[in-house]
């Protein structure tokens, strides 16, 4: 096995997902600008994610249309000349 192959600033990270507000609190060592408050009061780096296991259809059995980037609009946009 290779030394020091994984990171070692592992710290704790919230991940939020933006279509249902749901969030999480876990270790991660990637990098954020953003921060929030937890229910601890501790403030934590802060990842937003557009889809989690919360709003993701293959786990809550329902399709739900997710469009956070205006992708449909930027489609007809684009089309719509032609």
């Amino acid at each position: 096995m290779k030394k020091d192959l994984h990171p070692k600033n592992y710290r704790l990270v919230v991940f939020k997902d933006m279509s249902n507000d749901y969030a999480f609190l876990t270790k991660s060592c990637i990098d954020s600008r953003e921060t929030t408050k937890w229910e601890d009061g501790n403030e934590y780096p802060l990842i937003k994610l557009e889809i989690s296991h919360t709003s993701h259809p293959f786990y809550t059995g329902k399709m739900k249309l997710v469009d956070t980037a205006g992708r449909i609009d930027k489609f007809r946009t684009r089309y719509a000349k032609k």
